[in-house]
């Protein structure tokens, strides 16, 4: 099993970059369920840092991203049922997903909450507004 960057991701999902997405495509196409790639929480929180602040993609065009990345059986995603979890929540709060990402592993670290100036971000559960 190989892992992916951020960046192999990113050019997958936004095709802009006319020489690097051929290889990209070509190495995504070889994986398999048998022989897949890992995508790790940090890949997971860059990508859709990336997504949201340099290609402007709306909330719920991450979360679609992010969905398909973890239904692929191709890839192997870090803490699946914590990501899942993260989409549910941050759908629901109108959040990002890496918000609730970070929400997510503070409660699974034993946390009672995450302290945040993201007033977007303290509607998830677990997540507190400072004030």
């Amino acid at each position: 099993m190989i892992g992916l960057d951020t960046n192999v991701l990113v050019r997958y999902v936004v095709v802009d970059d006319p020489v690097q997405v051929p290889r990209v495509r070509e190495l995504m196409d070889s994986l398999t369920p048998a022989d897949p790639a890992f995508v790790s929480l940090v890949t997971l929180v860059e990508l859709t840092w990336v997504l949201r602040q340099g290609y402007r993609l709306s909330a719920a065009d991450v979360r679609t991203v992010v969905a398909s990345l973890l239904s692929a059986q191709e890839l192997v995603v870090e803490r699946p049922e914590l990501v899942a979890r993260a989409l549910t929540e941050a759908a629901s709060a109108g959040s990002d997903v890496a918000d609730a990402l970070v929400a997510g592993l503070g409660r699974t670290a034993g946390c009672s909450e995450t302290v945040t100036l993201d007033s977007r971000a303290a509607r998830l559960p677990g997540m507190r507004l400072l004030a």
